[in-house]
């Protein structure tokens, strides 16, 4: 099963009015402090504070009206929750989402004002997915897998859609990855557009399931993850995701948990963006593997906003005391 352009470009279609067209950023101060135009996609605009809503809305929509009234369920690590919970608000049917006990309080709140049902299960020995089809059965709900579904990637690959519409010189893409779905669409979105443009997924090195799946040639597992990026923090791939990745990723770049926090404090120093771990994931490979791109502009997608304020303060606070202390203040960008 994959998933092809015109299914993108009906997702265009399905999210026109509905999804925000984020903006697109960019900094003079900061593309002259590395040599380099780059021009940041703000999906912690979009609502719900994350891209998921335009591949859960965008599933909902292609699903029968009479399959779509039973209701709808899916299994999240907190965005993909929220963003079901408020595309099922819009077509008027109940939903229930299946989120890690651990789940940060900012997006347990928002799910829940959403409406939807909540189901806990434990990241370190539940079986989630058992669970969700277990649920699924009992109701006759429809799942919407937060990555593992044409529909849903179709939708993710808007946010590449968008970027190169308004931006279409790129020469290299970062997104993060973690089951795969946005680094798929985008990467989709990409080959439609130009099949020189290189894209370049983003994990964090102790969620690195895709990097060692890609190296591998073939799916593997590793243990949960412990990263700070809770979105990004799956086991394995999700399969359909994962063959488009193989295909059409160029790499994938690993960055560590310090990367991603003072990603997160550049972020809101030169572009006042408030990003979860998740979402700074992408610039950070920036930060990182920037020698290792083709010379022009690049684009990266800010996943998500959807950050306690103080898990925000404190990584701002340990990602500043970092980038200024005298060793380190020469190795970064200030």
């Amino acid at each position: 099963m994959t998933v092809t352009i015109h299914q993108l470009l009906q997702a265009v279609e399905n999210l026109r009015g509905v999804a925000v067209r984020t903006p697109m950023l960019t900094s003079e101060a900061f593309n002259e402090q590395i040599g380099r135009q780059v021009w940041l996609k703000a999906e912690n605009q979009q609502r719900t504070g994350s891209f998921k809503f335009r591949g859960a809305y965008n599933a909902l929509a292609l699903v029968s009206a009479p399959d779509r009234s039973r209701g709808v369920i899916c299994a999240s690590s907190g965005n993909h929750a929220a963003a079901l919970a408020l595309a099922a608000r819009h077509f008027g049917v109940p939903a229930i989402v299946v989120v890690p006990k651990d789940l940060p309080a900012a997006k347990r709140q928002a799910t829940e004002a959403l409406g939807a049902r909540i189901v806990t299960y434990d990241r370190l020995s539940g079986r989630r997915d058992a669970l969700v089809h277990q649920i699924a059965h009992r109701h006759g709900l429809t799942i919407v897998p937060s990555a593992n579904h044409p529909n849903v990637i179709a939708g993710a690959g808007t946010v590449g859609w968008e970027m190169l519409q308004e931006a279409p010189d790129l020469a290299a893409l970062l997104v993060p990855v973690g089951g795969g779905g946005l680094a798929a669409g985008t990467a989709l979105a990409a080959s439609g557009h130009d099949p020189s443009l290189q894209v370049f997924g983003v994990e964090p090195a102790l969620a690195d399931d895709t990097h060692r799946s890609l190296r591998v040639g073939q799916l593997i597992s590793i243990p949960p993850p412990a990263t700070i990026a809770d979105g990004l923090g799956h086991s394995e791939p999700a399969r359909i995701p994962f063959e488009i990745n193989q295909r059409l990723l160029a790499d994938v770049v690993t960055v560590p948990e310090e990367a991603i926090s003072e990603a997160m404090a550049h972020l809101y120093r030169h572009f006042r963006l408030v990003v979860e771990p998740s979402g700074a994931v992408a610039f950070a490979g920036l930060l990182q593997a920037l020698k290792r791109l083709p010379d022009g502009p690049v684009g990266v997608v800010v996943s998500g906003g959807n950050v306690d304020w103080n898990t925000y303060r404190t990584q701002l606070d340990i990602a500043i005391t970092r980038m200024e202390s005298p060793p380190h203040a020469a190795a970064v960008l200030h």
